[in-house]
């Protein structure tokens, strides 16, 4: 197997083409790592979320420094994966938000059910409030994966 160094450009078009990663979190020494949904702005170098309010939501608001992987995995000798180390902020329902949700509602609507799962029941739990955030991308770094020819 050959292992490479991807490019900060190699990393970015992973980000164009995929909307799935885990989002990394951490409160008081303690690590939170979960699946979500995602829509990557080139122009404005972030990843736009949707989430319900919860424990990812909690622990952000605490520590807002956070890091997503995202994965493309073809089998075991085929893969490649991102890692982006960012900070999140929530965009407000406000006018001085405006054109940032406006933005981010426009990218949403490239993915088929943006809004899962999100805004899916939990069991017998409905949540109504939900966030739309950020997470300014402060550096890129990834790796990819091929057989070896040899």
């Amino acid at each position: 197997m050959l292992i490479r160094e991807l490019s900060t450009d190699d990393c970015r078009e992973l980000l164009k083409r995929t909307t799935l990663g885990h989002l990394g979190c951490a409160r008081a020494g303690q690590p939170y790592v979960v699946p979500i949904q995602f829509s990557f702005d080139a122009d404005r170098n972030c990843l736009y979320g949707f989430s319900a309010v919860g424990q990812k939501i909690g622990w952000m608001r605490e520590n807002p420094h956070v890091c997503v992987e995202v994965p493309d995995i073809t089998d075991k000798n085929r893969w490649t994966t991102v890692l982006v180390f960012g900070r999140y902020e929530e965009i407000q329902d406000s006018p001085e938000h405006a054109a940032a949700r406006a933005r981010v509602w426009s990218l949403f609507q490239e993915r088929r059910e943006w809004w899962l799962p999100a805004a899916a029941r939990l069991g017998s739990h409905e949540s109504s409030a939900v966030v739309i955030y950020q997470i300014h991308i402060d550096r890129l770094t990834g790796r990819t994966a091929s057989r070896d020819r040899s």
